[in-house]
Protein backbone atom coordinates (compact mmCIF):
# COMPACT_ATOMS: atom_id res chain seq x y z
CA UNK A 1 0.00 0.00 0.00
CA UNK A 2 1.81 3.33 -1.16
CA UNK A 3 2.26 5.70 1.99
CA UNK A 4 0.76 9.00 1.90
CA UNK A 5 2.72 12.25 1.27
CA UNK A 6 2.69 15.40 3.30
CA UNK A 7 2.97 18.35 1.63
CA UNK A 8 5.09 20.78 3.67
CA UNK A 9 3.89 24.00 4.83
CA UNK A 10 4.87 27.24 4.41
CA UNK A 11 8.27 28.20 4.98
CA UNK A 12 9.39 24.81 5.40
CA UNK A 13 11.39 22.35 3.30
CA UNK A 14 11.04 19.09 2.38
CA UNK A 15 13.34 16.57 3.38
CA UNK A 16 14.87 14.69 0.66
CA UNK A 17 14.95 10.65 1.55
CA UNK A 18 18.86 10.46 2.58
CA UNK A 19 19.24 14.02 3.20
CA UNK A 20 18.56 14.53 7.03
CA UNK A 21 21.65 13.17 9.25
CA UNK A 22 25.07 12.99 9.75
CA UNK A 23 27.03 12.09 7.37
CA UNK A 24 30.15 9.14 7.40
CA UNK A 25 32.68 8.45 5.20
CA UNK A 26 30.36 10.19 2.59
CA UNK A 27 27.59 7.75 3.50
CA UNK A 28 23.91 9.11 5.30
CA UNK A 29 22.17 6.68 8.03
CA UNK A 30 20.59 4.50 5.64
CA UNK A 31 23.31 4.03 3.60
CA UNK A 32 25.34 2.91 6.28
CA UNK A 33 22.30 0.57 7.19
CA UNK A 34 22.68 -1.27 3.81
CA UNK A 35 26.65 -1.66 4.18
CA UNK A 36 26.31 -3.09 7.54
CA UNK A 37 23.59 -5.55 6.36
CA UNK A 38 25.74 -6.23 3.14
CA UNK A 39 28.60 -6.97 5.15
CA UNK A 40 27.25 -8.82 8.12
CA UNK A 41 25.38 -11.18 4.70
CA UNK A 42 28.67 -11.34 3.54
CA UNK A 43 30.65 -12.47 6.68
CA UNK A 44 27.34 -15.25 6.94
CA UNK A 45 28.54 -16.86 3.73
CA UNK A 46 31.96 -16.88 4.39
CA UNK A 47 31.26 -18.52 7.72
CA UNK A 48 28.33 -20.58 7.07
CA UNK A 49 30.23 -21.85 3.86
CA UNK A 50 33.76 -22.59 5.68
CA UNK A 51 32.70 -24.01 9.16
CA UNK A 52 28.37 -24.78 8.44
CA UNK A 53 25.98 -23.16 10.18
CA UNK A 54 25.50 -24.60 13.46
CA UNK A 55 29.07 -23.53 14.38
CA UNK A 56 28.64 -20.35 13.53
CA UNK A 57 27.60 -17.48 15.92
CA UNK A 58 25.68 -14.40 15.30
CA UNK A 59 29.18 -12.76 17.44
CA UNK A 60 31.66 -14.65 14.92
CA UNK A 61 29.57 -13.03 11.96
CA UNK A 62 29.40 -9.31 13.67
CA UNK A 63 33.21 -9.68 14.67
CA UNK A 64 33.96 -11.23 10.89
CA UNK A 65 31.93 -7.87 9.58
CA UNK A 66 33.28 -5.46 11.95
CA UNK A 67 29.65 -4.46 12.65
CA UNK A 68 28.18 -4.78 16.73
CA UNK A 69 26.05 -6.84 17.91
CA UNK A 70 23.58 -4.25 18.63
CA UNK A 71 23.90 -3.61 14.90
CA UNK A 72 23.15 -6.91 13.72
CA UNK A 73 19.64 -7.26 16.03
CA UNK A 74 18.94 -3.85 14.38
CA UNK A 75 18.45 -5.37 11.22
CA UNK A 76 18.38 -9.53 11.93
CA UNK A 77 16.42 -10.84 14.37
CA UNK A 78 17.81 -13.89 14.78
CA UNK A 79 20.72 -16.25 13.16
CA UNK A 80 18.35 -17.75 10.89
CA UNK A 81 17.06 -14.53 9.81
CA UNK A 82 20.63 -13.40 8.37
CA UNK A 83 20.43 -17.02 6.75
CA UNK A 84 17.51 -16.37 5.34
CA UNK A 85 18.54 -12.84 4.17
CA UNK A 86 21.83 -14.64 2.63
CA UNK A 87 19.84 -17.50 1.17
CA UNK A 88 17.43 -14.96 -0.66
CA UNK A 89 20.53 -13.12 -2.21
CA UNK A 90 21.55 -16.26 -3.40
CA UNK A 91 18.81 -17.47 -5.01
CA UNK A 92 17.82 -14.62 -6.34
CA UNK A 93 21.01 -14.31 -8.25
CA UNK A 94 20.80 -17.71 -9.84
CA UNK A 95 17.57 -16.71 -10.65
CA UNK A 96 18.56 -13.96 -12.68
CA UNK A 97 21.86 -15.37 -14.29
CA UNK A 98 19.08 -18.01 -15.44
CA UNK A 99 16.56 -15.90 -16.74
CA UNK A 100 19.25 -13.64 -18.85
CA UNK A 101 20.48 -17.17 -20.36
CA UNK A 102 16.96 -18.07 -21.78
CA UNK A 103 16.87 -14.83 -23.23
CA UNK A 104 20.60 -15.23 -24.78
CA UNK A 105 18.95 -18.50 -26.23
CA UNK A 106 15.56 -17.93 -28.02
CA UNK A 107 14.02 -20.08 -29.58
CA UNK A 108 15.00 -23.96 -30.36
CA UNK A 109 18.55 -23.21 -30.86
CA UNK A 110 20.75 -26.66 -30.94
CA UNK A 111 22.64 -26.97 -28.20
CA UNK A 112 20.50 -24.70 -26.23
CA UNK A 113 19.84 -27.06 -23.20
CA UNK A 114 23.14 -27.76 -23.15
CA UNK A 115 24.50 -23.75 -22.67
CA UNK A 116 21.92 -23.70 -20.19
CA UNK A 117 22.92 -26.53 -18.19
CA UNK A 118 26.42 -25.39 -18.41
CA UNK A 119 25.24 -21.75 -17.23
CA UNK A 120 23.31 -23.24 -14.09
CA UNK A 121 26.25 -25.37 -12.86
CA UNK A 122 28.86 -23.17 -13.39
CA UNK A 123 26.78 -20.00 -11.53
CA UNK A 124 26.70 -22.77 -8.61
CA UNK A 125 30.57 -23.56 -8.18
CA UNK A 126 31.98 -20.46 -8.93
CA UNK A 127 31.92 -19.96 -5.19
CA UNK A 128 31.39 -23.23 -3.78
CA UNK A 129 30.52 -21.91 -0.57
CA UNK A 130 27.11 -21.32 -2.62
CA UNK A 131 26.60 -24.53 -3.34
CA UNK A 132 27.05 -25.70 -0.13
CA UNK A 133 25.04 -22.72 1.85
CA UNK A 134 21.98 -23.68 -0.54
CA UNK A 135 21.85 -27.34 -1.09
CA UNK A 136 24.04 -29.01 1.98
CA UNK A 137 22.60 -27.01 5.06
CA UNK A 138 19.71 -25.82 4.52
CA UNK A 139 16.96 -28.58 5.16
CA UNK A 140 18.37 -29.12 8.66
CA UNK A 141 18.64 -25.09 10.01
CA UNK A 142 14.83 -24.99 10.36
CA UNK A 143 11.02 -25.84 9.29
CA UNK A 144 11.11 -21.91 8.06
CA UNK A 145 13.92 -22.58 5.83
CA UNK A 146 12.84 -25.80 4.70
CA UNK A 147 9.89 -23.39 3.24
CA UNK A 148 12.28 -21.27 1.77
CA UNK A 149 13.90 -24.01 -0.07
CA UNK A 150 10.63 -25.39 -1.33
CA UNK A 151 9.69 -22.17 -2.85
CA UNK A 152 12.77 -21.84 -4.51
CA UNK A 153 12.48 -25.26 -5.71
CA UNK A 154 9.09 -24.88 -7.17
CA UNK A 155 10.49 -21.62 -9.08
CA UNK A 156 12.99 -23.65 -10.61
CA UNK A 157 10.43 -26.05 -11.15
CA UNK A 158 8.88 -23.81 -13.14
CA UNK A 159 11.07 -22.48 -14.98
CA UNK A 160 12.31 -25.84 -16.36
CA UNK A 161 8.86 -26.37 -17.59
CA UNK A 162 9.10 -23.15 -19.40
CA UNK A 163 12.09 -24.05 -20.72
CA UNK A 164 11.33 -28.03 -22.31
CA UNK A 165 8.51 -25.91 -24.12
CA UNK A 166 10.28 -23.46 -25.46
CA UNK A 167 12.71 -25.98 -27.03
CA UNK A 168 9.94 -28.47 -27.83
CA UNK A 169 11.54 -30.88 -25.50
CA UNK A 170 7.33 -32.04 -25.08
CA UNK A 171 4.43 -31.69 -27.07
CA UNK A 172 2.55 -29.01 -27.15
CA UNK A 173 -0.14 -30.64 -26.14
CA UNK A 174 0.67 -31.29 -23.06
CA UNK A 175 -1.33 -29.13 -20.22
CA UNK A 176 -0.23 -26.25 -18.26
CA UNK A 177 1.56 -27.72 -14.85
CA UNK A 178 0.80 -31.53 -16.32
CA UNK A 179 4.94 -31.41 -16.31
CA UNK A 180 4.89 -29.91 -12.78
CA UNK A 181 5.43 -33.01 -10.54
CA UNK A 182 8.19 -34.26 -13.37
CA UNK A 183 10.17 -31.30 -13.26
CA UNK A 184 10.23 -31.07 -9.53
CA UNK A 185 11.88 -34.27 -9.37
CA UNK A 186 14.22 -33.48 -12.22
CA UNK A 187 15.63 -30.61 -10.48
CA UNK A 188 15.98 -32.16 -7.40
CA UNK A 189 17.78 -34.84 -9.31
CA UNK A 190 20.39 -32.25 -10.37
CA UNK A 191 20.89 -30.60 -7.15
CA UNK A 192 21.70 -34.18 -5.56
CA UNK A 193 23.89 -34.37 -8.22
CA UNK A 194 25.72 -30.80 -7.49
CA UNK A 195 26.15 -31.78 -3.64
CA UNK A 196 27.35 -35.28 -4.34
CA UNK A 197 30.16 -33.78 -6.67
CA UNK A 198 30.95 -30.68 -4.34
CA UNK A 199 32.46 -34.30 -1.73
CA UNK A 200 34.78 -35.58 -4.73
CA UNK A 201 35.99 -32.56 -6.75
CA UNK A 202 37.02 -28.95 -6.59
CA UNK A 203 35.11 -26.08 -8.45
CA UNK A 204 38.79 -24.49 -9.18
CA UNK A 205 39.74 -27.07 -11.40
CA UNK A 206 37.90 -26.19 -15.05
CA UNK A 207 38.14 -30.07 -15.99
CA UNK A 208 36.17 -31.30 -12.67
CA UNK A 209 33.65 -28.38 -13.47
CA UNK A 210 33.51 -30.33 -17.27
CA UNK A 211 32.46 -34.18 -15.51
CA UNK A 212 29.66 -32.19 -13.48
CA UNK A 213 28.08 -30.57 -16.57
CA UNK A 214 28.38 -33.70 -18.30
CA UNK A 215 26.87 -35.32 -15.08
CA UNK A 216 23.96 -33.16 -15.61
CA UNK A 217 23.44 -33.18 -19.19
CA UNK A 218 23.42 -36.97 -19.23
CA UNK A 219 20.91 -36.99 -16.16
CA UNK A 220 18.68 -34.18 -18.18
CA UNK A 221 19.07 -36.19 -21.64
CA UNK A 222 17.73 -39.50 -19.89
CA UNK A 223 14.71 -37.45 -18.10
CA UNK A 224 14.20 -35.86 -21.07
CA UNK A 225 13.69 -39.27 -22.93
CA UNK A 226 11.17 -40.07 -20.56
CA UNK A 227 9.03 -37.16 -21.41
CA UNK A 228 8.33 -38.99 -24.78
CA UNK A 229 6.43 -40.86 -23.39
CA UNK A 230 3.81 -38.19 -22.77
CA UNK A 231 3.43 -37.42 -26.09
Amino acid sequence: MRAMTRTPAAGQHEQQPGAAGRRVRGLDAQQRRAQRRADLITSALTLFGDKGYPNVSIEEICQTAYVGTKSFYELFDSKEACYLALFGNLAADLEARMQQAVRAEPGNEPGGMERLIDTFARSLVRDPRVAKVVFGQSPAISATVETQRRANRRWAAAFLETVWRQYEVVDAGVPEGGLRPIAVGVIGGMFELIVDWLHDHDPGQEQDVESLIAQLSTFHRVACAGLTLLR
